[in-house]
């Protein structure tokens, strides 16, 4: 199976041969964690970076009464903290919704990697820039669509995102998010989240069962969602 930061990166610049060795041997060190698990916690210092590499996991706040905000989806190709040690310490916390293999980079591996590779600089530029790009839609997403249009472009965008890193059959993916999670990334309750998917549901839109998820016309459901991927920057390489 080709590396997906490889294949993610690889939308961010043009890579040789050598840039995706230097990127393979960065993420040598990989450690296999069950379903949420925390990574690092908001306050705590990051000795490393993390990548994903198989599973899901988020981005989070918590709130005092035990509440939280759901940030950010991470998917396999998707680094969890690429330049929080220029800031010293997390500002939110990151942990895995699925059973999942992290990478851990030395920070003094990205910064080795970076310092003799400009494409490598650029692509990991381009990550973090996508990353705040994904995360002005959500809030729009949030702020301004109804639910039923919040949790169609979500879907819509899990699929593009997903099918960069070779992830995607038939418009079918995997969604390990529960409706708590999903109602904790949209700002909305469980019984709304769920309400919402069966009505996605019950139009033709999509199946949702055994952790998977089946998007039954895409440029259907991007209609109905006004998704447009434009947002990602699939195409950035000059």
């Amino acid at each position: 199976m080709a590396n997906p930061v490889v294949l993610k990166l690889q939308r961010g610049a043009r890579l040789s041969v050598e840039d995706e060795r230097a990127i393979a041997e960065a993420c040598s060190e990989m450690v296999r964690l069950g379903p949420r698990e925390v990574l690092i916690r908001e306050g705590e210092n990051p000795i490393h970076v993390h990548v994903v590499v198989e599973g899901f996991a988020c981005r989070y706040k918590e709130l005092s009464d035990g509440g939280r905000q759901i940030l950010a989806w991470l998917v396999p190709g998707d680094f969890c903290d690429l330049h929080v040690a220029i800031l010293g310490r997390m500002d939110h916390t990151v942990a895995t919704i699925s059973t999942s293999t992290i990478a851990r980079l030395d920070r003094a591996a990205i910064e080795r990697v970076t310092s003799i590779s400009p494409s490598l600089s650029r692509a990991l530029w381009w990550a973090s820039l996508v990353d705040e790009a994904i995360l002005r839609e959500w809030l729009l997403n949030m702020g301004r669509r109804p639910a039923d249009q919040q949790i169609a472009s979500l879907f819509c965008e899990l699929v593009w995102r997903l099918r960069t890193v070779g992830l995607v059959c038939d418009d079918e993916v995997l969604m390990p998010l529960t409706h708590v999670e999903l109602a904790d990334t949209l700002g909305l309750s469980p019984v709304h989240v769920n309400r919402v998917l069966q009505q996605l549901r019950e139009a033709g839109l999509i199946e949702l069962q055994n952790k998977k998820l089946k998007v039954i016309d895409l440029s259907q459901l991007m209609a109905f969602a006004e998704f447009d991927p434009g947002y990602l920057h699939l195409s950035a390489i000059d």
